[in-house]
């Protein structure tokens, strides 16, 4: 994939991303947790269905039928998650994980600041068509974004 076919709707400095940081942590953490969910309850219906055949004789059947409605009801719950994130320019990536992505121009190319959950603020980047594994250390002139007359705000603590 080429980055220059990528245009996103908004492009972050590092210090707008961060601003999102509290309402993108809170949806995210919902969503993470109802992805977490998720995926559990199908690993059981799969498990409950193995071997069984699905008819009106089966005393479980009700329940399988409500556990199926329960996990459609919570997919779409879980989409309008992903699309709040949408909304606000953010990318989610890996829901379990919590992996979030916001474009970014870096050195005139199209990029990704990349966050996760349970970091303090953005601290990464990485290329478009690169993931979570191939993140890289933001350095100060980055992250500081080029209209900062105050100097850089990221401290690297290494």
């Amino acid at each position: 994939m080429q980055t220059a076919t990528i245009r996103p709707a908004r492009l972050f400095t590092v210090e707008e991303a961060n601003a999102t940081l509290p309402l993108v942590k809170a949806i995210t953490l919902d969503l993470q947790r109802l992805a977490q969910d998720l995926l559990e309850r199908q690993q059981r219906l799969d498990a409950l269905g193995k071997g069984r055949k699905a008819d009106q004789s089966d005393p479980y059947q009700d329940e399988v039928e409500q556990i199926q409605a329960d996990l459609e009801t919570d997919s779409k719950q879980l989409e309008m998650y992903v699309e709040e994130l949408r909304e606000l320019g953010a990318e989610p990536k890996g829901l379990a994980e919590g992996l979030v992505d916001f474009p970014a121009m870096i050195d005139g190319r199209i990029v990704y600041l990349c966050w996760k959950l349970g970091e303090s603020e953005i601290r990464h980047w990485h290329e478009i068509d690169a993931g979570f594994s191939s993140r890289q250390p933001l350095v100060e002139e980055i992250a500081a974004g080029p209209s900062d007359a105050h100097g850089p705000e990221f401290h690297d603590e290494a």
